[in-house]
């Protein structure tokens, strides 16, 4: 239950931070949401009922599923990356004018 609260605590906040203005609250937004799923993903492999795989002695159908663990390891890299890239961007686009165009060096012949 705890889970489940968590998980629709992350998402609700994602969405809302990811339908702001302000490109670091989306950046932010984009971050809890994928919380979420790695949640989600996590839940789905490693129920409570399973016992850790070393200091248990018991039945191999009992131990955790590191697929999932796996993806989630794999999708936080990958978020990370994503994250700091949009932030760098954040950063270099934050005073961003569009009434004017940037100087490129070229002249404009009629």
């Amino acid at each position: 239950m705890i889970l489940i609260a968590t998980i629709f605590v992350l998402v609700t906040g994602g969405v809302y931070l990811l339908l702001q203005r302000s490109m670091v609250r989306a950046v932010f937004g984009l971050s809890l949401l994928s919380h979420a799923a790695n949640f989600i993903l996590l839940s789905t492999g490693v129920p409570g009922w399973r016992a850790e795989p070393i200091t248990d002695g018991s039945d191999i159908r009992s131990f955790a599923d590191p697929l999932p663990q796996a993806f989630v390891l794999t999708a936080i890299v990958i978020t990370l990356a994503v994250t700091i890239l949009m932030l760098a961007m954040a950063v270099i686009g934050r005073d961003d004018m569009l009434s004017r165009h940037p100087e490129t060096g070229e002249s404009r012949q009629a």
